[in-house]
């Protein structure tokens, strides 16, 4: 049976700022029942209680997807529209998951809430909103899956490049992954567009 009323799908990304590896974002619509009280802005939780909430989510969310723009794709096109991107692959995957097509989720019964100012390319009603992460449920739920998913890739990214520590630091600009950069040059994720200093 198709759902005929209005639905909130938040939308958010992680990792427009490192120096290496993708961007990644997410989509979710939470059902009536999920226990909203426990979610928060990702960036406000532990990385035990953010694992714990992304089992939590893809498990019981009414939907949800993850889209991903690559080192290569935010060199071709620039961060800002490599994040836009994510967010419409993350929109797409979440209408092609099981879950949402059995539920009978229509696009045009989708309402879309984006973290930030800016909005991606797609064919549903859209808004943006700046700190949606703090406020909307649903955005705070797409920002935990868009954390988990791409900190647990700059984990396995650390097995492959173990010299640059992307355990530590997933990517992102601190003084020790400067420093990495400069004694062993550009890693193979390296974001070349982005300036080291």
């Amino acid at each position: 049976m198709a759902y005929n009323i209005p639905l909130i799908c938040g939308i958010d990304e992680a990792g427009r700022g490192p120096l290496a590896g993708p961007v990644c974002a997410a989509a979710v619509i939470l059902n009536d029942t999920f226990p909203c009280e426990l979610l928060n802005d990702s960036k406000k939780l532990s990385a035990v209680k953010r694992e714990e909430l992304r089992r939590h989510i893809c498990a019981d969310a009414l939907a949800w997807g993850i889209g991903w723009a690559s080192h290569e794709e935010i060199d071709s096109i620039n961060i800002l529209q490599a994040s836009l991107l994510a967010m419409k692959r993350a929109f797409d995957e979440m209408n092609k998951y099981e879950k949402c097509i059995n539920a009978g989720i229509l696009p045009e019964n989708i309402s879309v809430i984006v973290d930030g100012i800016y909005i991606p390319d797609i064919p549903v009603s859209c808004k943006s909103m700046i700190k949606a992460d703090a406020k909307v449920h649903e955005v705070m739920a797409a920002s935990i899956l868009a954390k988990t998913a791409r900190d647990s890739l700059m984990d396995e990214m650390a097995l492959l490049y173990p010299q640059y520590c992307y355990e530590k630091h997933k990517g992102y600009p601190t003084k020790a992954h400067r420093e990495l950069i400069k004694k062993y040059g550009p890693s193979p994720i390296q974001r070349m567009s982005f300036k080291v200093r």
